[in-house]
């Protein structure tokens, strides 16, 4: 009886949130997210079930997870939605958001030309994958953007032994130019391309390329499947248990930043980790295929 009843002030706070009425600016919602999420479609299906339930219109911005999570450190959104596990954990520990919702997952391979001129295809370690690209100097497209895809690949870039050296690039957007500093291969000059942009154009460059690039498997799916024309590119390094691509939600913390949408932001945290919202990214298909794969039910 005790456990009900702590249970059931839960009940009616969720159900207050989600049948309280929004109107002017409560019922807009700013949120930062990964350019994966939008370029795999997912948000086209979320964000308008979202609003039919909830009353509240999302505005999506979408960049890399560490330019994502710089907007909410700064207070520009209310949410944020993105790929960098370790990242999202430091965000929350140093006060700028509530909590991390723990919301799906997916993985990361690395896809090239059929004709594999590096022979990474029969090579497990994705790791070990990396470093015959670069022994082999084949050319590899890296996003150079500071996003969760970035970041994982630089990890595997540690991991694969091959000399590093820390670069920068500028990256321009909205007229907002951002100095990026990241680890790359030593010497590469000559076959390591870092484009400074989303996992899209990424992608359609490794493609006219006909180059190696890590890539998350949603968006794979979407460039392979789901677009005219699809490119050429096929997986060469899959399944590796370094591969895992967890998502989270954050809501920024209003007790740091007071004018943000606290309401609105913990709503849709608590609506996409319902049985709603999993359904929803579980049921996704792009010709069949399930692009990623609920983490809170």
């Amino acid at each position: 009886m005790k456990r009900f009843l702590f249970f059931f002030p839960a009940i009616l706070l969720l159900a207050l949130l989600f049948s309280l009425p929004a109107s002017g600016e409560d019922n807009i919602l700013s949120m930062s997210t990964t350019t994966s999420t939008q370029a795999s479609g997912l948000l086209d299906v979320l964000l308008p079930e979202f609003e039919k339930d909830t009353g509240i219109r999302v505005k999506v911005i979408a960049k890399g997870t560490g330019a994502a999570i710089r907007d909410g450190v700064d207070g520009n959104v209310d949410v944020i939605f993105v790929h960098a596990k370790d990242l999202e954990e430091e965000f929350v520990a140093q006060g700028y958001g509530t909590k991390r919702y723990a919301v799906m997952h997916n993985d990361f391979l690395i896809i090239g030309p059929q004709a594999d001129p590096a022979t990474i295809k029969n090579i497990k370690d994705c790791s070990r994958a990396l470093a015959a690209i670069a022994d082999a100097e084949q050319s590899f497209i890296s996003r150079g953007d500071n996003s969760g895809t970035h970041i994982k690949e630089q990890e595997l870039w540690r991991a694969s032994g091959i000399t590093l050296a820390t670069r920068n690039q500028s990256i321009v957007k909205s007229g907002k130019t951002n100095e990026i500093y990241f680890q790359a291969p030593a010497d590469s000059a000559a076959w390591y391309v870092s484009v400074g942009q989303g996992m899209g154009k990424t992608t359609t460059f490794a493609d006219e390329k006909q180059a190696y690039t890590l890539i998350d498997r949603g968006t794979f799916i979407k460039y392979k499947y789901g677009t005219t024309p699809a490119i050429d590119l096929v997986p060469l390094c899959e399944g590796d248990s370094t591969l895992a691509n967890p998502y989270g939600v954050i809501p920024v913390n209003p007790e740091i930043h007071p004018g943000i949408n606290a309401r609105a932001a913990q709503v849709f945290a608590e609506w996409i980790i319902s049985k709603r919202g999993q359904k929803l990214i579980g049921d996704y298909r792009l010709l069949g295929k399930q692009l990623f794969y609920p983490d809170a039910e």
